[in-house]
């Protein structure tokens, strides 16, 4: 029993040996963990806040379509595109193709690049090419279209199936 005593005695001093030698130490890595904790809420809170902009934005730009303001529509649309908003971007751009808000082919080739460039998953750009594939066929240019489906089926893509029939 005594040697309990002895030996939690000894182990708190220790430990005590041990924060008065590391003090400056401990008190860094303490505060760097703080810091750290501290920015990855703040990222996270900027996320949201960019999220609810971006769904404002689409709620506007669907009022504005409503209401036959299109080029108000587009001008949002093209705000949330260069967002680089993994939904709400593909989002933005399904609004423009479906509504025909853009009519410059050269333009929606623009479009189309700049979603190209962002961030997105694997299975997102090649979504992306999928949409630019049926433009351009639409657009009378069945090869370039064809060549990006073919890079759809090459990938392995989920969209393999439906590049296939597009293909034929």
């Amino acid at each position: 029993m005594e040697d309990n005593i002895i030996e939690n005695a000894n182990f708190s001093e220790k430990v005590k040996t041990f924060i008065k030698k590391r003090k400056k130490i401990l008190l860094l890595i303490v505060s760097l963990i703080i810091i750290i904790f501290i920015c990855v809420i703040f990222l996270q809170n900027q996320k949201i806040k960019l999220n609810k902009l971006n769904s404002e934005k689409n709620i506007q730009a669907g009022i504005y379509l409503s209401s036959k303001e299109f080029n108000k529509s587009k001008e949002l649309y093209r705000e949330i595109i260069n967002s680089g908003n993994e939904f709400y971007s593909i989002l933005a751009l399904n609004n423009i193709i479906e509504n025909n808000l853009e009519l410059d082919e050269d333009m929606m080739l623009e479009i189309f690049n700049e979603i190209e460039k962002q961030n997105f998953s694997k299975e997102q750009k090649n979504l992306v090419k999928l949409k630019k594939a049926l433009f351009l066929k639409k657009h009378s240019k069945e090869k370039d279209g064809n060549d990006l489906l073919k890079e759809i089926i090459d990938d392995g893509s989920i969209w393999k199936e439906t590049a296939t029939k597009l293909l034929k």
